[in-house]
């Protein structure tokens, strides 16, 4: 009879991956871009609507024909979702999938075993 412990099945994997310092690692980078770009893109669209709500004048002020500068701060509240979405996917192609690819290179040989 054996008395070396077994894994398991299940969550024990899991619970190696999360306690890791490279799974610790991956959040921290996520973290530290998400959490600055979550915080600018909701001051850029509470600019938007307290401007909207308190300053109509200006955001009624025409910049040309018919075209105020309340639409143009409407449309790019599009092209911010745009540039942060492009953005994010570079940094995560970057400096993350590659951390994420080795924690699981890692682990699925570790599961072989």
């Amino acid at each position: 009879m054996s008395t070396t412990p077994t894994r398991p099945s299940g969550g024990s994997t899991y619970e190696e991956v999360q306690q890791s310092a490279e799974f610790a690692e991956l959040k921290s980078r996520f973290r530290r871009f998400v959490f600055p770009m979550t915080g600018l893109f909701l001051a850029w669209y509470f600019l938007y609507v307290l401007l909207c709500a308190y300053a109509p004048d200006f955001m009624g002020t025409k910049v040309f024909g018919s075209i105020n500068i309340g639409l143009i701060f409407g449309l790019l509240q599009f092209v911010s979702t745009f540039v942060i979405a492009a953005l994010y996917g570079r940094f995560a192609n970057r400096k993350l999938d590659p951390l994420a690819h080795g924690l699981n290179a890692k682990y699925k040989r570790e599961r072989r075993r």
